[in-house]
């Protein structure tokens, strides 16, 4: 059985003829949890959506849990046990938010167990699961991404700028929610990020993108973390 949550080799893909990602290859353990950092237009985004299938590879390969995944679709992805909160569009604004909590359940009986592995660190929905999620804040529409992830208990979550934009005692609820999880379940996660602060709280590894290219990664716990990955994002 391989180890391997999510491995790329040498994958080249993009938009159309312009190309993002440059033979790019990594590999995720099976549980671990990994942030992929750089400055905007540098292929984070690219390379999740091409994980999930939703760009095709000029070259390269993609595996999941160690079956080739290169040539499917998204949802036979999703099938294999891959969630993806996407940064944007990702929503549905005018279901509830117990509707788009549900909408990752393939059988809406499991709502209730899995709603109360959620809600002691998102309480905020308790008392709101009627209430419109296009009527939320910013913050709060992000801890449903989260939140709606979580309840998918997909073994791979991938993540897009889930703490880009929204108030310091959000980003630690969605902190806490992640390492409240990674203490309970083995999960994969692989999020795309800028806020260094809260990449070096919740993850095992980072790995710097530079113009569609790994320039850099590293253990997150260790000691010249945060200055190797400030100094790639301030150039």
């Amino acid at each position: 059985m391989t180890n391997s949550a999510i491995k790329l080799t040498e994958v080249t893909s993009g938009y159309g003829a312009s190309m993002v990602l440059k033979s790019v290859s990594l590999n995720v353990k099976v549980g671990e949890s990994v942030a992929l950092l750089g400055k905007n237009g540098m292929g984070k985004t690219t390379l999740l959506k091409s994980i999930m299938g939703y760009l095709p590879k000029q070259s390269g390969l993609v595996h999941v849990n160690g079956t080739d995944v290169t040539q499917l679709a998204p949802h036979q992805i999703a099938s294999m046990g891959v969630a993806y909160a996407a940064q944007e569009h990702s929503l549905f604004t005018e279901l509830s938010i117990r509707d788009n909590l549900q909408i990752g359940l393939h059988d809406e009986n499991l709502f209730d167990a899995r709603f109360a592995t959620i809600e002691p660190v998102f309480p905020v929905f308790k008392s709101r699961l009627n209430q419109y999620a296009g009527t939320l804040s910013g913050g709060e529409q992000k801890m449903l991404l989260v939140a709606r992830a979580l309840m998918m208990n997909s073994p791979i979550i991938l993540l897009d700028e889930i703490a880009e934009g929204v108030q310091p005692s959000v980003v630690e609820r969605i902190a806490e929610a992640l390492l409240v999880d990674r203490r309970q379940n083995v999960r994969t996660v692989i999020g795309v990020e800028q806020n260094v602060p809260f990449v070096l709280k919740v993850v095992d590894r980072y790995i710097v993108l530079k113009q569609g290219e790994v320039v850099d990664e590293g253990d997150a716990k260790g000691p010249d973390a945060a200055d190797r990955i400030v100094d790639h994002l301030r150039v």
